[in-house]
């Protein structure tokens, strides 16, 4: 992939940055980074004004074609977008799985009617996206899902339940893979179903983490209901939809995370330098080691950017989510033991949070067990295990 930047990239980065700076003024200035990994509930009213905002700037979808009303933006152009936005501390995205997750997976897969009704609310920034993937049972090994759907005169009914959605009680529709075929087995008899939120047929039950806050939620649906043309493909073939929203899960977002990334480690290179812990040796060696796998991270997304490699996806979840992990954990000890300490109210500092929600990062988003097997499977050409 040739990374280097046109004139026209670097007058696209200089719009960015302007339209950036000025608009993350005022009332938006105190979000200031709010809304990262683990703490979605923070500004969430003020964020989804901001998402608007997006929307109206014609922000949102920049690789949607303009056809279909987005902005046709190169890869190149997505990147600079991502990273200058983490840059500018902008907040948190409320709609990351409507924009990122399920307008390409439309844009793939979807038909005229689906594209018409369900792309603008998105690009708007108006309606919100949740996944209805996991349950119990079936995490990572996603083939085995028990949600039921069943087509009634003309509607799709739907019994089961889903776990760990994201921002679920905020969300107005939520893409939902469901058991269509009776008697079918793993990937076989799947759909890939469009569901309205805001029903008497489903219950949203926020889960308490860890970390105090409540990201993720259960989903009960029971003869929840939605149009029977709100299926994408066919119907028993959403297997193949499912796996390619996947693979758009980890495109060009995964730039703007490692910005992240590296804002965290730079305040745990902060903390180590104002409390002299810096000068030990292990701790040094541990912030180094820290900045390589950041620029290792980067180099394998610009790398894999836009490429067929079925295997890419999944080497870079074994990076990002050990890398982050350790990063937690340096964090705690850069603070010593003070940072085992809580108060009362259980209010946790910026170390605390980061080491406890690190906790999760390998496994979810495909557990780093899975990403092992797929690359056995697929690179290596290993027997299935």
């Amino acid at each position: 992939m040739d990374l280097r930047f046109t004139a026209e990239d670097d007058a696209f980065r200089a719009e960015v940055r302007e339209w950036l700076a000025r608009r993350l003024r005022g009332e938006y200035a105190q979000l200031g980074g709010a809304g990262g990994p683990g703490r979605e509930h923070e500004g969430l009213e003020l964020r989804k004004a901001w998402e608007r905002e997006l929307g109206a700037a014609g922000w949102i979808g920049l690789g949607i074609p303009p056809e279909h009303g987005g902005r046709g933006a190169t890869l190149i152009q997505q990147v600079i977008f991502a990273e200058e936005y983490a840059r500018a501390g902008a907040p948190g995205r409320v709609n990351h799985v409507g924009e990122h997750l399920l307008a390409p997976t439309l844009v793939a897969f979807g038909d005229d009617q689906q594209r018409a009704r369900f792309l603008p609310g998105i690009l708007s920034g108006e309606e919100l996206w949740c996944q209805g993937y996991s349950e119990p049972g079936a995490g990572s090994d996603l083939a085995a899902v028990r949600t039921r759907a069943r087509l009634v005169d003309g509607s799709w009914r739907i019994d089961g339940q889903k776990l760990w959605t994201s921002l679920a009680a905020d969300a107005d529709w939520c893409f939902v893979l469901a058991r269509s075929d009776p008697g079918s087995e793993r990937h076989h008899g799947l759909s890939y179903l469009l569901v309205p939120m805001h029903q008497a047929g489903i219950d949203v039950r926020p889960i308490v983490q860890i970390t105090g806050t409540s990201e993720f939620s259960e989903v009960f649906f029971e003869d929840a209901e939605t149009d029977g043309a709100n299926v994408v493909g066919e119907p028993g073939a959403g297997w193949r939809v499912a796996m390619g929203t996947l693979g758009f899960e980890r495109g060009v977002a995964t730039l703007a995370q490692q910005i992240g990334f590296e804002r965290e480690l730079e305040r745990v290179i902060e903390a180590a330098r104002e409390n002299g812990a810096i000068e030990d040796t292990e701790i040094a060696s541990r912030i180094v080691d820290a900045w390589i796998g950041l620029r290792v991270m980067r180099y394998h997304a610009l790398r894999t950017l836009g490429g067929v490699d079925p295997t890419a996806a999944s080497v870079a979840k074994l990076l990002w989510a050990p890398w982050h992990q350790r990063l937690g954990e340096l964090a705690i000890d850069v603070r010593g033991p003070d940072a085992t300490l809580v108060s009362s109210p259980y209010v946790l500092s910026n170390e605390q949070a980061l080491f406890l929600y690190t906790r999760a990062d390998t496994i979810y988003a495909g557990s780093n067990e899975i990403q092992r097997n797929i690359i056995a499977e697929r690179m290596l050409g290993l027997p299935r295990g």
